[in-house]
């Protein structure tokens, strides 16, 4: 009787939570050991995946985005992700970028993935790398706009669509589901309770620019 009863809660548990147990923790490990603030993205309109559940019906990252609480929400407060994601449990865990988090540089995911190969032949340690189905992000340590946009200005080229994720943005992390596909690690962390290493934004920027040159790789705009 005492295991039928055992097993009894521990179905009732998983139903309270969702079924998704590992986005509880996998927030928890963001939030409590490595320190990164984070919050619950709006998810995508359960009416239609590829819709976001926001009042904005046009809106560039469906169920990727914080809504409802906004951004300045975020935080690593252990019993606050806990609660979040007890009773959001299909809620996109989503971090707030910059400060004490990393921030990020992404590209569409083609030209992500054959930059990543050129650099890994060349030897370049790379940090976690995040991807979607059209984006990979590759994590970098914190910078400041002035930071960022004095090592844009010294380029003669810049592609169109990378995007910056810095101060003040968000990211979508694993394992998340948003309206632009499963959110998944390309380059996973290192196991551990450290937070992970990342590298200097200029070495990615860098890096990523003369691979695209050099390869002549199209990174087209999306």
């Amino acid at each position: 009787m005492r295991e039928i009863l055992g097993r009894r809660r521990r179905l009732l548990s998983r139903r309270r939570n969702g079924g998704k147990p590992e986005t509880v923790r996998q927030a928890l490990t963001f939030a409590a050991e490595w320190q990164w603030p984070v919050l619950p993205g709006v998810a995508p309109d359960p009416q239609s995946r590829s819709r976001c559940a926001c009042p904005d019906a046009e809106c560039p990252v469906p169920g990727a985005h914080p809504f409802d609480p906004g951004l300045l929400a975020a935080t690593t407060d252990e019993r606050m992700v806990r609660w979040w994601w007890t009773n959001r449990p299909a809620a996109p865990i989503v971090l707030a970028t910059g400060g004490r988090a990393p921030c990020a540089v992404s590209l569409p995911a083609l030209a992500a993935a054959r930059a990543l190969a050129t650099l890994e032949k060349k030897g370049m340690r790379l940090g976690p790398v995040v991807a979607t189905p059209a984006r990979w992000s590759i994590l970098v340590a914190p910078y400041s706009m002035e930071q960022l946009g004095d090592l844009l200005y010294a380029k003669d080229f810049v592609p169109g669509s990378l995007r910056f994720h810095g101060e003040g943005g968000y990211l979508a992390l694993p394992p998340s589901v948003t309206g632009l596909g499963e959110v998944r690690w390309e380059r996973a962390p290192l196991p551990g309770s450290a937070a992970p290493w990342v590298p200097d934004v200029e070495a990615v920027v860098d890096a990523v620019v003369d691979a695209l040159t050099r390869t002549g790789v199209s990174a087209p705009e999306m």
